[in-house]
């Protein structure tokens, strides 16, 4: 192989017999060779030298490998076909073809160049690895992996084909071969940024982020200016826990390529961890602008979308990535997620079979399905799934948690409790860390080690900080003010001409934890009624009539809209039940709406002791919704704002709209309390109703455990377990 410097003798040499004859098609032709292989634009000379040697091959075949270096990919097959029409038998300029098509995605076309290649020159190492590329775009890796080795047998020091198969053994989920092969092709090109790179990627499939970002850094020390090393620095860096550095790292790659799609998504999700949804789902759509087809691309805005509360959109975007991608199984993962939380449990199972048909060693589908058995009352089944989770990855902190609450944990549990700690105690993203320190608390808790319960909850909720949104405490406020101005006493008093007059909805509202998943519980076990959840609609309704423009009829017609809309989607979950209880807590935010859409819709008010129902949500894992929920202080205010609106409902709302029903109450008086709320929804008396753990159906809630288990009021002035860490909560007595 001639060497760099004797490239620049030729171009010496070439340029001074151009001088003296320009009119010579062969020496352009070494010019424009000699400027190629020194990495410089050949483009002019090359094309000087086709006008020149108009019949020779070899000269076509050159300037398209100078147009395939600057991305011109069409103009380059037009140059190796020209190729081709002269000398058929053109063994590279078939192969050269095959590159420039692949470039194009036309990869069916670019193997049968490859081919054409190897039937002519059968020991063509180059070919047989760059045929492995396009069998590798087409998903045909096993047969990817014959034609790499075929080209590493005729050329052992092929450190391209030795990374290349790496590739191919990657996707086939064979990690520890596919780490062997970029070693080798480091150790016969220490200097090949591309298998430092693509070592990493391997390494951090196999969970080790810390040996992953190590190789990343090693590509980027090799070349500064490689975008792709700095974004996968981010994934591994995000792994790890270091979220500001990974969100740099991103930054570094969009720098040097502003157009690279994958460092937009993946500043996504680095910004996502951050607790920025907003600038993460800005981020995932700048990449899809980039590359619409990009399946990553939308799974990470359908995660920036969950985090916003947007579960429609996100279902979308996850859908629209396995339309790109239908093997990915990430993506069904979260699909899955989605469609649990929205209550549709059987396609969300099936979501999740499906990415384990597609990877049965998935950590995350296997999570997924101990949520769902788990939804279902299936806590056998739950258990053997989070088992799987671990076992598939023993630092699994989804896995081990989910373990924690399935049941009352005893002090028999001392080796999960070593396991759970040991994995916490590792170096993890705090998004992780969270679900183990928020499981060590109910332990402990669970066996009544009080101090050490709240020095894990209190863990849990500081971490949920750092990358959950900031809460702002001026908004609870400012939005209380503005619902008690906008629906006083003369607003609710006006007519209601296109309000729906149906008794199906039954609402359940109050503070998260404050027994409105048990109510539910009790009246679903009545066969007139069907529990369905926490429904997001008023939520999106209340945003939609808030923000809306229209005259006040048209916004009157727009409150009938909404009504029709409201039931068809109870009719969709059931269509024949009687009655149709919504427990979504937050509802108590929109009650002034939901009585003029509904007025003959019933209001069930869940009150539970404030302190009990403050530090019962300080320990519960809301993930990103309840921003409030982290911060003791941010609690109190909180709850004080609930009060306040909650007063003015009861003082502004028809009599007999609310029925208020102390969780206490309910939990000492069970069946008294449960024949005022049967009566309140206009419903015969049910025994079934005493006997609430007996019913099945799926409970998406922190409660599904609890509402299983026989009425109990063990956990009634549970607060005073923690007095001597509460502070601010405990102002709220005098409430």
């Amino acid at each position: 192989m001639i060497g760099s410097g004797r490239y620049a003798e030729l171009e010496t040499k070439a340029r001074k017999v151009i001088e003296r004859d320009p009119s010579s098609g062969l020496i352009w032709k070494a010019l424009g060779v000699a400027l190629r292989m020194q990495g410089r634009d050949a483009l002019e000379a090359l094309e000087k030298a086709t006008i020149l040697l108009p019949d020779d091959a070899e000269t076509h075949s050159n300037f398209g490998n100078a147009l395939l270096d600057l991305r011109r990919l069409r103009e380059a097959v037009v140059s190796y076909r020209r190729a081709l029409e002269i000398a058929p038998q053109f063994a590279e300029a078939h192969s050269n073809l095959g590159n420039a098509l692949q470039g194009l995605g036309q990869f069916d076309e670019a193997v049968a160049q490859y081919q054409r290649a190897l039937q002519i020159k059968p020991q063509y190492a180059e070919a047989h690895n760059n045929l492995g590329n396009a069998l590798r775009g087409l998903g045909r890796h096993e047969e990817a992996v014959a034609s790499y080795q075929r080209a590493l047998q005729i050329n052992p020091r092929y450190a391209e084909a030795h990374s290349n198969l790496g590739n191919a053994l990657r996707s086939l989920g064979r990690l520890d071969d596919a780490v062997a092969r970029y070693r080798c092709a480091i150790d016969i090109t220490p200097s090949y940024a591309e298998a430092h790179n693509n070592l990493g990627n391997a390494l951090l499939d196999l969970g080790r982020p810390d040996d992953a970002a190590a190789g990343y850094r090693r590509a980027i020390d090799i070349n500064p200016a490689f975008a792709g090393g700095h974004s996968n620095l981010s994934v591994a860096l995000r792994r790890m826990g270091q979220l500001e550095e990974a969100a740099a790292s991103c930054r570094r790659a969009l720098e040097l390529s502003p157009d690279f799609a994958g460092a937009h998504s993946n500043l996504g999700d680095a910004l996502r961890d951050l607790g920025k949804a907003e600038e993460a789902a800005a981020s995932c759509r700048r990449a899809l602008e980039l590359d619409p087809n990009f399946a990553g691309g939308h799974n990470s805005l359908g995660n920036a979308l969950l985090d916003l509360g947007r579960l429609e959109d996100a279902a979308a975007s996850y859908r629209r990535a396995l339309e790109i991608d239908p093997n990915f199984a990430g993506s069904h993962i979260n699909l899955g997620m989605v469609l649990r939380l929205s209550g549709r449990t059987a396609e969300a199972e099936a979501s999740c079979r499906r990415a384990l048909e597609f990877n049965a060693g998935t950590v995350a589908a296997s999570v997924l399905m101990g949520e769902l058995h788990a939804d279902n009352g299936r806590f056998a089944e739950a258990e053997e799934s989070f088992k799987r989770a671990v076992a598939l990855d023993p630092d699994s902190a989804e896995g081990w948690a989910g373990m924690a609450h399935l049941r009352k944990m005893t002090a028999g549990d001392s080796s999960w409790l070593a396991q759970a700690q040991r994995v916490a105690e590792r170096r993890l993203p705090p998004r992780q860390e969270v679900y183990l320190r928020y499981a060590l608390g109910k332990y402990f808790d669970d066996v009544r080690e009080f101090d050490q319960a709240f020095v894990n909850y209190r863990r849990a909720n500081e971490l949920s900080k750092l990358y959950g949104a900031q809460y702002d405490r001026r908004e609870m406020p400012r939005t209380v003010d503005f619902l008690i101005h906008s629906y006083g006493p003369e607003w609710t008093a006006l007519p209601r001409p296109h309000a729906n007059a149906s008794a199906r909805p039954v609402f359940i509202v109050g503070m998260p934890r404050s027994g409105t998943t048990l109510a539910e519980q009790i009246l679903a076990s009545h066969p007139a009624v069907f529990g369905a959840g926490e429904l997001m609609f008023w939520n999106n309704a209340s945003a939609t009539y808030q923000s809306s423009p229209l005259e006040r009829e048209e916004r009157e017609k727009l409150i009938g809209r909404l009504a029709a809309d409201y039931l068809e989607s109870l009719a969709g979950l059931a269509p024949d039940a009687p009655r149709v209880v919504d427990k979504m807590p937050a509802n108590f935010t929109s009650l002034g709406l939901i009585h003029a859409a509904l007025p003959n819709a019933r209001i069930i008010h869940l009150r539970r002791n404030p302190i009990d129902t403050c530090l019962s949500i300080y320990f519960q894992h809301f993930k990103e919704s309840h921003a409030y929920a982290n911060d003791l202080e941010d609690l109190a205010l909180y709850y004080r704002e609930y009060e306040r609106l909650m007063q003015h409902w009861h003082g502004t709302l028809p009599a007999g709209t609310v029925l208020e029903v102390p969780y206490e109450a309910l939990v000492d008086e069970q069946e008294g309390w449960t024949r005022k709320m049967l009566a309140f929804i206009d419903l015969p008396w049910d025994a079934r109703c005493l006997d609430f753990h007996r019913t099945h159906r799926n409970v998406v809630t922190a409660s599904k455990w609890q509402v299983r288990q026989k009425i109990s009021n063990a956990s009634v002035g549970r607060w005073r377990n923690y007095e001597a860490f509460l502070g601010p909560l405990l102002q709220l007595a005098q409430i």
